[in-house]
């Protein structure tokens, strides 16, 4: 078997292991790539899809690889070939031999030469026969040949490829010129080379010897077509990682807008939202995004919704605050003014007596404030367990009628049952106890302060379906359908002519609607159903569904 000679190296890499030497923080993953996290998310998703790319890239740099296998290939077949005519050529007169070599080169596309024993010429293909080939001049070729060349060259210098020789021909010399004769002598078999022609493609070269008297014959072979496929399979490569280049900068692109745009739209509007000039700003939603960004874009675009109405009720609610502030400091302000100039002892005593009802007025509006103020905060940090308003009802009434704030008004606790539904769960809905209770304290001061001497109030307990219902009914005027809205509002109050001034703050009803409604209840005003006068306030409750 021939041996061919591989003039490419084959480094071997060390391997090299490092401690660190402690405990460090472990870097995000964008600088670890060497990407700043300042880098924005176009250029991340196209950097992502290019460096996929890029790495199938790389396989040009392998095609290499594929030349080497081909080198190899004729490096068998070259010295199949000298061996075969040399073993022919053995026991040949003179003329046979000339006749053999002339018939071999033009037929297969080499040149041989055969060299005497004392290393002359004896016998060229080229001379006895038209030259089965020639080497190409670069300077005759088009430019796209030496851009071909450039490349190849290139390719050669990243991959590290040591020089290969170029080709010399000496018409005429003696086999001392040819390294790849003596090395054949001297081991007694076959040698093959390669060195490169003027135009950069192999010449094979082939030397082996002739019979046991110190002959040798010399085969070589412009090898064009390795260089030519090497060529077009690099050429076939870069056109598909180009054309894949090319889609995927394009899909990143429409990725990076599909993301980027929607994104930046929701970064515009929700700065100005932050800014707070322009309270017209609308965050997009971008219904036709069923997407996570269009969950995003809905979200951001309710939590501005609600921060605006939060603003404008923490706005409307300093107003309020404000103005019922400002009549019972005025009264008392009149009233101490007032003082100074008066010597009666019966107006003077009148003057106080306003002066001490409007503290009274202020300090209940302060201490009313600071608890509505409060309630929100309080019930998002509120754990709801089971409560009985059954129960709770019951003991609220109880106490109530103990304390006499009722008046002349009795209150009388009505419950409708429910075939098959278990007592003790029926009326247990999930919430804060003291909290509901507030609820109903509101309720019935309500109910009391607008019901007649002596007029009962009802409440009424029921369990429909998910839902427990509390209504608390008195016989009063009634509340007008225009109205029934507005009553919830802070400090809105429709109090009734005669009562006294300052027991009341219009922060009752509102406190209430707040806390049924972190309860995830309702409370609505309606006219009782029994087509008599008066009021009916309804609350509904989900139900305690158990563990």
């Amino acid at each position: 078997m021939p041996e061919a000679r591989d003039r490419l190296p084959h480094g071997q890499g060390k391997k090299r292991s490092r401690r660190g030497k402690g405990k460090r923080r472990k870097k995000p993953l964008g600088m670890r790539l060497g990407l700043p996290w300042r880098v924005s998310l176009t250029a991340r998703i196209l950097a992502v899809n290019v460096i996929a790319l890029a790495l199938l890239a790389g396989s040009l740099f392998y095609i290499d690889s594929y030349r080497r296998e081909l080198l190899a290939e004729r490096y068998r077949l070259a010295a199949s070939q000298a061996e075969i005519v040399a073993h022919a050529l053995t026991g040949m007169d003179s003329a046979d031999r000339r006749a053999l070599i002339a018939r071999i080169g033009a037929g297969q596309a080499l040149r041989l030469r055969l060299y005497d024993t004392r290393g002359k010429l004896v016998a060229d293909s080229f001379d006895l026969a038209p030259p089965s080939y020639r080497l190409v001049d670069p300077a005759r070729e088009p430019w796209l040949q030496d851009a071909a060349r450039a490349i190849d060259q290139g390719m050669d210098f990243v991959l590290g490829a040591p020089p290969v020789p170029p080709y010399e021909d000496n018409p005429g010399a003696d086999a001392r010129a040819w390294p790849e004769i003596t090395q054949a002598l001297q081991n007694g078999r076959t040698e093959v080379n390669h060195e490169a022609a003027p135009d950069q493609t192999p010449i094979i070269i082939a030397a082996t010897p002739v019979g046991l008297h110190g002959e040798a014959l010399l085969v070589t072979r412009n090898a064009r077509d390795i260089t030519e496929n090497v060529r077009m399979a690099r050429q076939t490569l870069a056109i598909i990682v180009g054309g894949a280049f090319a889609v995927s900068i394009l899909l990143s692109l429409f990725l990076a807008r599909t993301i980027v745009e929607p994104l930046r739209k929701l970064v515009r509007a929700t700065v100005r939202v932050r800014l707070g000039r322009d309270r017209s700003v609308v965050v997009p939603r971008l219904p036709d995004r069923r997407d996570e960004i269009g969950l995003l874009a809905r979200a951001v675009s309710d939590m501005s919704g609600a921060l605006r109405q939060r603003i404008d009720a923490v706005e409307s609610f300093a107003a309020d605050v404000a103005h019922e502030l400002k009549n019972p400091l005025t009264s008392l302000r009149s009233a101490l003014e007032s003082l100074d100039r008066v010597d009666e002892p019966d107006l003077r005593r009148q003057l106080i007596g306003i002066a001490k009802d409007d503290v009274r007025r202020i300090d209940f509006l302060v201490t009313e404030i600071a608890d509505a103020s409060r309630i929100d905060a309080e019930l998002s940090r509120t754990t709801f367990e089971p409560v009985d308003m059954g129960r709770l009802v019951h003991a609220l009434a109880g106490e109530r009628a103990q304390r006499g704030v009722n008046g002349l008004c009795p209150v009388e606790v009505l419950e409708t049952t429910e075939p098959g539904m278990d007592e003790t769960a029926r009326l247990m809905v999930p919430g804060d106890a003291p909290r509901l209770e507030r609820v109903l304290q509101n309720l019935l001061d309500n109910a009391v302060s607008f019901s007649p001497a002596g007029a009962p109030i009802e409440v009424m307990l029921a369990r429909e379906g998910t839902r427990v219902i509390i209504a608390v009914s008195d016989h009063g005027p009634g509340i007008p359908e225009g109205a029934r809205e507005r009553i919830f509002d802070r400090f809105h109050s429709l109090r009734p002519s005669g009562e006294e001034f300052g027991k009341h703050s219009g922060l009752g009803l509102a406190i209430a609607r707040t806390i049924v409604e972190a309860h995830f209840g309702k409370l609505r005003a309606t006219d009782r159903i029994d087509g008599e006068h008066g009021a009916r306030l309804v609350v509904s409750l989900p139900a305690w569904q158990g563990e």
